[in-house]
């Protein structure tokens, strides 16, 4: 197994290797694995490489990242390469200024050997575009990794690099790393910069709900990139581990949830309970059907600028504000429950990787759950529980389904305690194993 991101910068740092054989290591990787995945869709490798060189040449030094090669989404500016969000007419766009996020990578000592794909404007579970082509999930090229960081985690979960950068509006960095076995983290909102994460020809605000964050193989890994990142430390966890208050939802009245999934939150659950949590099965008061509800209509306001719904109409300024009332509510309702839990492990998404999706118009998808079919948009609802309210949540492992393939859930926290999520979703991963 390749070293973790931290293993790798502790090995340069004590001599055993150099950046630049680092380098060229995942050079290789990407070389001989990439070709039927079509993950790494921007190469660098010549910078890369120099940048490597360079770093050797300074001598070790105490960056947590010294010599770690990695990508990052293709939606993230780095200069000198391109920056389209998988839209033909932005294929020549070439940036000349690093993302704060890619700048801090840096300075920690990363090294970007390119960039990975994504769907056309970010906008779906799937990472297939007209520039770059569709990719394929590691285990099965007749499945999507997820979307719309979906090349951050097949080159994670295919062993090319240890470390990756996305985004989340709806699900994006939770899902594929939910599909594809790997770990991601939804910050809360506001936490991480996201300057020079825009769609192409604009430098405007940043987008509603919209968050970035880091996807890992490991907790470790991903806490330590969650820091980096940061605009301001972040509180250390503080969660009692050996007795956690742990909510475990199952069940959505707008979404369902595949039996694989079910089973392995239950198992969790469980494993939880002998090892000293408290864990309640107990749904929430929280009406989550009105959350889901005024979830999408937030997302499509945002993920428009505005721009008319499927109906045709156009918010009002009024039912923005409406909105954004609905909003807060929650997140107070979300503030109450965490009074007596420290996080709630509910699935990423009420299925596991599906079969490539030819159909553009989400609102005609379909779903199999159990061998029944189900509208596909409904799923949203498992990633608008934490997008919605503004909360931090972490995407592990929990399990393998009847096929073979990966089952991820989420570990949501309250606000700024994005730590605590991580941390629980730890003990969540390791006491899958019992």
């Amino acid at each position: 197994m390749e070293r973790s991101a931290l293993q790798t910068a502790a090995a340069i740092r004590a001599g055993e290797t150099t950046a630049l054989a680092e380098c060229d290591a995942a050079i290789a990787r990407i070389e001989a694995r990439d070709g039927a995945i079509n993950a790494v869709v921007v190469r660098d490798f010549a910078r890369a490489r120099d940048a490597a060189r360079a770093l050797d040449a300074q001598g070790p030094d105490d960056r947590p990242l010294l010599g770690v090669p990695m990508t990052v989404k293709e939606s993230f500016d780095v200069a000198g390469l391109v920056t389209s969000w998988g839209v033909g007419v932005h294929r020549d766009n070439i940036v000349d200024r690093d993302a704060v996020a890619v700048t801090r990578l840096k300075a920690a000592g990363a090294v970007i050997l390119g960039k990975t794909n994504v769907p056309v404007r970010l906008s779906d579970w799937q990472a297939d575009n007209p520039i770059y082509g569709r990719t394929n999930h590691p285990l099965d090229p007749t499945l999507t990794p997820g979307g719309s960081s979906g090349g951050a985690a097949a080159a994670l979960a295919s062993g090319m690099v240890p470390l990756e950068l996305g985004s989340d509006i709806g699900g994006s960095i939770r899902v594929p790393a939910a599909f594809c076995g790997v770990w991601g983290h939804k910050p809360t909102y506001g936490a991480l910069s996201d300057i020079g994460h825009r769609v192409p020809g604009t430098d405007g605000a940043s987008a509603a709900l919209g968050v970035i964050g880091p996807l890992a193989r490991n907790p470790e890994d991903l806490a330590v990139a969650l820091d980096i990142l940061a605009d301001l430390p972040l509180p250390r966890a503080r969660v009692d581990v050996a007795r956690p208050r742990i909510l475990v939802l199952t069940a959505h009245p707008s979404a369902r949830v595949d039996a694989s999934i079910v089973s392995a939150i239950e198992h969790v659950g469980e494993a939880l309970g002998r090892s000293g949590a408290t864990v309640s099965h107990t749904p929430p008061t929280i009406d989550l059907a009105a959350q889901h509800a005024d979830y999408m209509r937030m997302l499509g306001i945002a993920m428009t600028r505005g721009g008319p719904a499927r109906d045709g109409k156009v918010a009002t300024l009024s039912q923005w504000f409406d909105l954004l009332d609905s909003q807060a509510r929650m997140q107070r309702a979300w503030d109450a429950l965490f009074e007596q839990f420290d996080a709630v492990i509910a699935p990423a998404s009420g299925v596991n990787a599906f079969a490539h999706i030819a159909e553009r118009n989400v609102a005609q998808r379909t779903l199999s759950i159990d061998g029944e079919d189900t509208p596909f948009g409904v799923q949203f609802a498992w990633a608008g529980l934490a997008t919605f309210t503004n909360l931090p949540a972490t995407s592990v492992p929990v399990g393998i389904d009847p096929r073979g393939l990966p089952i991820g859930v989420q570990v949501i926290a309250n606000r700024y305690r994005d730590q605590d999520a991580i941390a629980v979703a730890a003990l969540a991963h390791r006491l899958s194993r019992s």
